[in-house]
């Protein structure tokens, strides 16, 4: 796999099963995937839209941080690459005979989003931020991982299994800069914080057919 420019500096690799590479506590319960299977027209939609915000996100970073130039450089790479799979899953329902729902509202992630802290500096503020894109994307790719191995339709299981391996290397690019502006050891700290709360948080989903449901 030719790994895109904005990785080559960060680590890429391929989540185990277990999700320890990822650092989730709790790994997805491979019964979500009858869910998503029962309803393929839903869980693309959702998928298609979780893209959109994904690419909005990374322009939200742009947008508070203008002065970090190698950070801006790197989100306006995300940024398209989520454009273009907000592009392939839209390409897919449309193949599909269907067409694209409505957006919808994704409770894990506002639950994610209440977490970030709420004051302190700039720089403070933006390892928040990077830490709560990393662990989306974290997530994301260990449900994708499920999907890969789970699905029956082979044309979504090899698609999931493509994004889950781009999904690893954006978690890894949100890990790496928030390295870089808050320093390893303030940085692990957080981080289990922010497991830890996913954790408690992840336990009450996986019972709909969404991305993150």
């Amino acid at each position: 796999m030719d790994v895109p420019k904005m990785y080559k500096n960060i680590p890429i690799f391929t989540p185990m099963k277990d999700g320890k590479m990822l650092h989730l506590e709790l790994p997805t319960d491979p019964r979500w995937v009858k869910l998503v299977a029962s309803n393929i027209d839903e869980i693309l939609t959702d998928h298609a839209w979780c893209e959109q915000k994904a690419a909005t996100n990374a322009i939200t970073i742009i947008t508070f941080n203008p002065n970090l130039s190698d950070l801006v450089t790197d989100m306006l790479s995300l940024a398209k690459e989520e454009l273009e799979h907000f592009e392939r899953v839209h390409e897919l329902i449309v193949k599909r005979g269907s067409t694209l729902g409505r957006e919808r509202k994704d409770p894990y992630v506002g639950e994610l989003f209440q977490f970030m802290k709420k004051g302190g500096s700039r720089e403070e503020a933006l390892v928040d931020r990077l830490l709560f894109s990393a662990l989306i994307e974290a997530r994301s790719c260990e449900r994708f991982r499920v999907l890969s191995e789970n699905l029956k339709d082979k044309e979504l299981a090899c698609f999931y299994k493509e994004l889950m391996i781009s999904e690893a290397g954006h978690y890894t690019l949100f890990i790496g800069h928030a390295r870089r502006y808050g320093g390893r050891e303030k940085v692990y700290k957080r981080w289990q914080e922010w497991l830890q709360f996913e954790h408690k948080i992840i336990a009450n989903y996986g019972k709909d057919g969404s991305i993150h449901g």
